[in-house]
Parts: structure tokens; sequence; C-alpha cells
């Protein structure tokens, strides 16, 4: 047999490192802290307004079709991963307790500068 081919007479490929663009970024998590937010550039010059942590949310109320700033007292529960719950992270379909009463994350807070939320019954 002949170094570098495979039994069929094939050559093996060379496993390249991944280029810059392909790499992963930061994972950003938003903590219930005061706001904090930063702004990350981009490709192609694009400015980011990444949000790091928050204490307020638009709440959506659908009986009487009306969206209120409100403050976030604790994340109750976050169906994708139960321990982002005991460290008060904000992700998306995360279920918060807010003055109104429990409601239900609808956007990504990592990715928009904000936190968007409907109220449950």
């Amino acid at each position: 047999m002949i170094k570098g081919r495979k039994a069929s007479g094939g050559k093996y490929k060379n496993i390249k490192k991944k280029k810059l663009y392909a790499r992963k970024g930061l994972e950003r998590r938003v903590k219930l802290k005061k706001i904090k937010k930063k702004i990350m550039k981009g490709r192609g010059g694009i400015l980011k307004t990444v949000l790091l942590a928050a204490d307020y949310a638009n709440i959506f109320d659908p009986k009487t079709k009306k969206a209120k700033k409100v403050k976030i007292l604790n994340v109750i529960e976050t169906p994708s991963n139960r321990f982002l719950a005991r460290q008060n992270i904000l992700v998306k379909s995360a279920i918060i307790e807010t003055e109104l009463g429990k409601a239900k994350i609808t956007n990504r807070p990592s990715q928009e500068s904000m936190i968007q939320a409907v109220l449950m019954q």
C-alpha cells in the first residue's frame, strides 16, 4: 500500500483549520440585573447593539391589546434549559415573573437590545 492512500487507491484529504469567518462567536447570556448594553462591530462595518443585562421588559397584554414597560422580578422557568432559570438568565420562551404577573419572552434578547414578552393568563 502507498502511504497517504486508502485501500481503494483514493487519497486522504487533509483537515483544514477553520477560517476566521467560519468560527463561532462568543455566547452572550442576558442576565437579570441593571440594564447594560454593548455596541459590537459586525462584518461589513455594521454596528450591533447587544444586550448583556436587563431588568425591564415590554409586556404586551392580549386582553387590552396594549404594551407596557414593566420591571422583571424573577425568571420562573426556561423550557430549553432548566439551569438557565436558576441563574436568572433571560432567553427566548423563558417564563418570567413581572409586576403584572407571569409573562413569556417572545424575542431573542441577546440579539436584539430589548426584551419583548406576552402576558400569560
